[in-house]
């Protein structure tokens, strides 16, 4: 359930970016996430736009629409344990590098920002 769940998160979100933002973004994710994200990616494909995150979420939904028990916060969820694998210097940095609706994508409300930061599990 949680790779498939973070694999349609990934694809999602790399439908919306160039083949070089695809791979800067790919840059600062830990080695298996990144295997994750560049897995079987056609980067021929021409970048779609963010949407609002109920069609992000319902998108995330039909990858592997047999096997997906995703939940409704599968993008939150997923953001949440990616800010905690990686360096957020170089997180917020290459996001800000990417299309608008990027950084939202990607964004975690939390009480206590001390929730996001980085760690080794």
């Amino acid at each position: 359930m949680a790779y498939t769940a973070v694999d349609a998160v990934f694809q999602v979100f790399r439908r919306r970016l160039t083949a070089q933002q695809g791979l800067d973004f790919a840059a600062v994710l830990p080695s298996v996430l990144r295997a994750i994200f560049v897995h079987r990616w056609d980067v021929s494909d021409h970048p779609v736009p963010f949407t609002g995150r109920s069609e992000l979420v319902a998108e995330v939904k039909q990858v592997r629409v047999n096997h997906n028990l995703t939940p409704d916060n599968a993008i939150e969820a997923t953001a949440w344990a990616v800010r905690r694998c990686t360096d957020k210097r170089d997180f917020e940095r290459v996001l800000e590098k990417m299309p608008d609706g990027a950084v939202a994508f990607w964004h975690v409300d939390v009480d206590d920002p001390s929730e996001l930061e980085q760690r080794v599990i």
